[in-house]
């Protein structure tokens, strides 16, 4: 049985209740009809089910699917509105500075939250604290019931829970390294710039700018805990808030401060931005460390905790992250964003403008990848969770659903980008200082972007697989520094003959590759895919996108106004992806067919 989430249900030992595997030396899980370690139940709760609450609380079953599909809607609700909030900041920016030397010299200070984001929120902090938190949450759940009486009194049972070691272990370093790096940042700026963008008119103003956006660096990795914490729980909503009250954070100081301080207010937002992150998640996650205080002072001590392989990782009573363990994810994390800092080191000596061309072309382009990566984020704690137990079998299915999903949303999303790239950028940016010139060179450079989004989509979700086990794997860093070089080198190459389209035109290639040494490599070294069929269920959904984009590009060319054109293009794009793609027999077309056909019928 399955849902639109694609997980498919195994007979349960009670409702909404995986069977739980044997561990070694580990007393078996308490009976069905032992209470949960919190009232919380995703069928029942419907904070819970909004995907705010802890179904799987004390459980060592997986999130249940009904949960999951809400909690992947949600998801993908809240993170739609956080990039139609980021469209708004674009725009702000685009009509209050225009795409002229400030703007650049704003955005190579963004330089730092973009890379901050990455390590911090999106690839590293993620990677290595929610499979962390997973396993300790399952070796929570493996101790048993808890014992009759009242709360035991020894600092020491409070002290063996293993989520509570994972926080006591982790945090108080963190917050001192990041600390540092934000001081360190904030005194190193004028070689950050000069590092980043040699040659680049106002130096003073991107140093003041970088000045501000350094904050972020504390800020960010704070807000990155946060939500890794709070998604391998179950609670997806606040995570998923963080951009909404980030660009709001942006969006406000611009408009407050813009005239005071010029494109320096953009920054000082970032800062904002950054503060209000944290703020959207630390109500539930003191709740969270207060209901589980409680949990812990009445659970016995438990043995050292184990790997399936019976080995004690990192030492008895030490949580599962080890510099083992977070060296290949960093340098992963590292490898993806220096893609960025290429890019605008490549297009600092071309005319003024060309690095905010970019950055325009890029946020909208990429749009279908971060909706594609949403169903990823919140299924990545069921995988990690199926490869700490060694089910196998239920990751696979879980990632080959996945990707397949993932593939089709994104495939669509960059035949419309490419179908009406003009009309797109002239109804978000033309206006103000954002004149019809910018427009044209930014649909251009975003066309080309768009050829690589498949790629930076099966990026982003394989990454997940190759450290959803707990295990260094160093296979990711290797094949993204390869998409590197060839980033690299091809926009070296190619800057020199189609200017700033030759460096989008570099990132395209260098990402398709990566995404394809991970695909070929996941099943040798991480969850068992069946490669041969999901490289041709991607060629085929690939197919259906080339003509679908055909199709919408012969329909917004006839089509003189901007916002008509979109429309119809949009439209007519989809309608051919999803014929061609069911006449190629391509992998979850059927699927999404029928949900839609479902969810037609329930709204009439």
């Amino acid at each position: 049985m399955t849902d639109l989430t694609g997980a498919t249900q195994s007979p349960p030992t009670e409702p909404g209740r995986a069977a739980e595997p044997a561990v070694p030396g580990r007393r078996p899980p308490p009976p069905p009809s032992a209470p949960p370690e919190t009232p919380a139940d995703s069928a029942a709760d419907p904070q819970a089910d909004a995907g705010t609450g802890d179904p799987d609380s004390g459980r060592s079953g997986y999130l249940s699917n009904r949960f999951l599909a809400r909690a992947a809607l949600v998801t993908a609700l809240l993170t739609a509105a956080g990039a139609l909030l980021g469209l708004v900041r674009d725009q702000t920016i685009a009509h209050l500075y225009g795409a002229g030397p400030g703007t650049d010299a704003f955005l190579v200070a963004w330089t730092v939250p973009e890379v901050a984001s990455t390590l911090l929120i999106e690839d590293a902090m993620a990677l290595i604290l929610v499979p962390a938190f997973s396993l300790a949450l399952a070796r929570r759940a493996a101790r048993g019931p808890l014992p009759a009486g009242p709360p035991q009194d020894s600092g020491a049972v409070r002290d063996r829970d293993p989520v509570h070691t994972l926080l006591r272990t982790t945090l108080p370093s963190l917050l001192l390294a990041l600390s540092a790096c934000a001081v360190l940042l904030m005194l190193a700026a004028p070689w950050v710039v000069a590092l980043l963008a040699p040659g680049l008119p106002d130096t003073q103003l991107a140093v003041d700018c970088t000045r501000l956006t350094a904050t972020c660096a504390f800020s960010f990795g704070i807000a990155g805990y946060c939500s890794a914490a709070l998604r391998a729980h179950g609670s997806f909503v606040p995570p998923a808030m963080i951009y909404v009250a980030y660009n709001v954070g942006i969006i406000a100081t611009m408009l407050i401060l813009s005239d005071r301080l010029g494109v320096r207010a953009a920054a000082a937002g970032v800062a904002v931005g950054g503060v209000l992150m944290v703020l959207v998640q630390a109500p539930v996650v003191l709740r969270r460390l207060r209901e589980r205080r409680a949990t812990a002072e009445r659970t016995p001590a438990p043995e050292p905790p184990v790997s399936p392989s019976g080995e004690l990782p990192g030492g008895a009573g030490r949580p599962l992250v080890a510099l083992g363990l977070l060296a290949p994810v960093i340098v992963f994390a590292l490898t993806r964003q220096s893609q960025v800092l290429i890019e605008r080191f490549l297009a600092a000596p071309l005319p003024a403008g060309a690095i905010s061309h970019l950055n325009y072309a890029q946020k909208v382009a990429q749009m279908p990848m971060v909706l594609s990566l949403m169903l990823c984020t919140v299924t990545f704690p069921v995988v990690a969770r199926a490869m700490a137990a060694g089910d196998t079998d239920r990751a696979r299915r879980r990632v080959e659903r996945d990707l397949a999903l993932a593939g089709v949303i994104v495939l669509v999303g960059a035949a419309t980008v490419i179908a009406c790239a003009p009309q797109i950028i002239e109804i978000l940016f033309q206006r103000g200082a954002f004149d019809r010139a910018d427009t044209a060179a930014t649909a251009a450079v975003m066309r080309v972007y768009a050829l690589g989004l498949l790629g930076h989509t099966l990026v982003g979700a394989l990454v997940r697989c190759y450290f959803s086990a707990a295990r260094p794997l160093w296979f990711p860093a290797l094949a993204m520094l390869v998409g590197l070089v060839l980033t690299t080198a091809g926009g070296a190459l190619l800057v020199g003959v189609w200017g700033v389209l030759g460096i989008a035109a570099g990132n395209a290639l260098g990402i398709t590759v990566t995404a394809v040494l991970l695909l070929h490599g996941v099943a040798r070294h991480s969850v068992p895919v069946r490669v041969r069929h999901m490289t041709g269920g991607l060629v085929k959904l690939s197919a259906a996108a080339a003509a679908a984009t055909g199709a919408g590009w012969l329909c917004g060319a006839l089509i003189p106004a901007p916002v008509p054109a979109a429309a119809v293009a949009c439209l007519v794009v989809a309608a051919v992806f999803l014929v061609i793609a069911r006449a190629l027999q391509a992998p979850e077309i059927d699927s999404v067919v029928r949900s839609a056909t479902r969810k037609f019928i329930d709204v009439r």
